[in-house]
């Protein structure tokens, strides 16, 4: 970069063009050439907000700002051009526009991030510059877990628009867990009636003795996930949804107690899942359950239009398998060695399942265990060992490493870090990790879409907890996902921590309840809570 803005991902090229500033006023109007029209609407609705500036439609001269499709771009690459004509954001396609604009956001300094203009009728200045950049991966993700602690509509909503404002591309909506089901299946109402809600919450890690003891719940509509997809869709992310199986369904169970293993245990005295770790109660392998479960997978491709499904697929115990008798009926006719391969049998009947509707498979790094149809890719959290052998056997991965960017993990040692869970992950190490395995060939790079980081949620109660794990790490991650950084080791942390100096100004008026970076404020700690702190640094695997 030949000129010095700061902007959050760090864009491939920026220089200076004329001297001076651009003012954009009253009078500015908003030309959306052919297909810009949906980014348009999103700039007067927010920028426009923000700013109180009209944007009319109408306008000649100079004192414009155009947006354009321009075939020379990458799809979602963008040119941001600011001189002595009109200032013009152009992409490769809307999506690039869409970036293009958020940059052009960043420009306008942090009040542009605001609801409503705190100095009415000031003018707007913007540096005469070129930025022109493009994404390195195709998947920029953020999971969400909504299963533990329900967040409500508008609270997604919310990190939508802090997705886009980092340009981050993939919401992946993680709907079920033992822990409560967050979607509305109509041919299967005790879902929600029954698996939306737990009568109380263990606070903190599972070996905490303390106890929320009041209900815990909510669902999203099927309207309000439609609403939730639009909403993304205008912002040019795709939401995945992922709906559990085998394990991780207790929630599911206790609603219908058929679905688990009756032979094995009073499967009508489960209740949803009050406390954290991973629960025994797991779907029986029967075909009640896989009718159960395409009932519902076909109301899920009604709402979500992605061609990735995630189902989960990790973490399922066996024990049950183990004990029961339809278990093991099974196992010998499918000609199968074991429960292992019982579980391979059942991720792959959902495999078929979705790739005969047209959709793609994703799971956990534990599905590749048994062999997978081609079609399927992997998220690798285990480490980078499953997005290895993911990409050797042909299979798409996303990388997740739970030692680098699962967000729950805390961020600096010492106990004022509020329910500390898992290693240490500063700011600094999530900028510095590295989504491509160094060990796969270029063909098998090829196979990595991309990278994702995952937001846990059993100890995080509420929104500020959320915003507190999340940011400002979620920052540095959207540098990694979307600029093409140097080595780890050879990045300009110092830099990054530079533009970050502005960029908590942007998240102050987003409303963002951020790590600072000297520590947690008083009432972001969580003192006497207990967590499980990893020492030492993770493991490189």
């Amino acid at each position: 970069m030949t000129d010095k803005v700061d902007l959050i991902p760090a864009p491939a090229r920026c220089s200076r063009n004329t001297a001076g500033r651009t003012s954009l006023g009253s009078g500015t109007a908003l030309e959306a050439r052919p297909g810009t029209e949906g980014v348009a609407r999103w700039l007067r609705a927010t920028v426009g907000a923000a700013t109180g500036l009209p944007f009319p439609e109408v306008g000649e001269g100079a004192d414009r700002l155009v947006l354009s499709i321009e075939p020379d771009l990458p799809p979602e690459g963008y040119r941001l051009v600011g001189d002595d004509g009109p200032y013009r954001i152009q992409g490769g396609s809307a999506a690039g526009v869409f970036w293009g604009a958020q940059t052009f956001r960043q420009l306008l300094g942090p009040d542009a991030f605001r609801r409503a203009p705190v100095r009415p009728g000031r003018e707007w200045d913007l540096p005469r510059v070129t930025v022109e950049d493009s994404p390195r991966f195709r998947w920029r993700g953020l999971m969400l877990d909504v299963a533990r602690h329900f967040m409500p509509k508008e609270g997604v909503l919310r990190y939508l628009d802090l997705m886009a404002a980092h340009k981050l591309n993939v919401f992946h909506f993680h709907l079920t867990d033992d822990q409560g089901w967050r979607v509305e299946i109509r041919r299967h109402p005790r879902l929600t009636e029954v698996a939306s809600w737990r009568a109380r919450t263990k606070f903190g890690h599972r070996a905490s003795p303390l106890w929320e003891e009041k209900p815990h719940g909510g669902y999203y509509t099927q309207d309000d996930i439609r609403e939730i997809v639009a909403y993304a869709a205008e912002r040019h992310i795709t939401v995945v949804p992922e709906i559990d199986v085998p394990g991780h369904s207790q929630a599911a169970v206790a609603a219908y107690p058929e679905l688990g293993n009756t032979d094995v245990i009073d499967t009508t005295a489960l209740t949803v899942w009050d406390t954290w770790g991973i629960s025994s109660n797991v779907l029986a392998p029967t075909d009640t359950t896989l009718r159960f479960y395409e009932g519902v997978f076909e109301e899920v491709l009604e709402l979500f239009p992605s061609e990735f499904i995630h189902i989960g697929g990790d973490e399922c115990r066996k024990e049950q398998w183990s004990e029961s008798v339809a278990a093991k009926t099974r196992i010998t006719e499918l000609g199968l060695a074991d429960e292992d391969e019982l579980q391979s049998w059942f991720i792959g009947h959902f495999d078929k399942w979705l790739t005969a509707r047209g959709r793609r498979l994703i799971g956990w790094d534990e599905i590749l265990e048994g062999g997978l149809a081609p079609g399927a890719a992997v998220s690798s959290w285990r480490g980078y060992g499953g997005g290895v052998a993911a990409a050797r056997a042909g299979h798409d991965v996303v990388m997740c490493p739970e030692q680098y960017v699962y967000l729950d993990h805390r961020q600096a040692p010492g106990e004022d870090e509020p329910v500390p869970i898992g290693f240490v992950r500063t700011l600094e190490d999530v900028y510095r990790f590295e989504p491509v395995p160094s060990q796969l060939s270029e063909e098998e790079v090829r196979h990595v879409l991309g990278t994702q980081a995952n937001v846990w949620t059993e100890v995080m109660e509420d929104a500020a907890r959320v915003d507190y794990q999340t940011f400002p790490r979620l920052a540095a991650f959207a540098e990694v996902a979307w600029s093409r950084l140097p080595a780890p080791q050879e990045r300009d942390f110092a830099d990054f921590e530079r533009r970050m100096a502005a960029h908590y100004g942007r998240l102050d008026a987003l409303g963002v309840a951020y790590r600072p970076p000297t520590g947690p404020r008083p009432w972001q700690r969580r003192p006497g809570v207990l967590g499980r702190p990893l020492e030492g640094p993770p493991p490189n695997r």
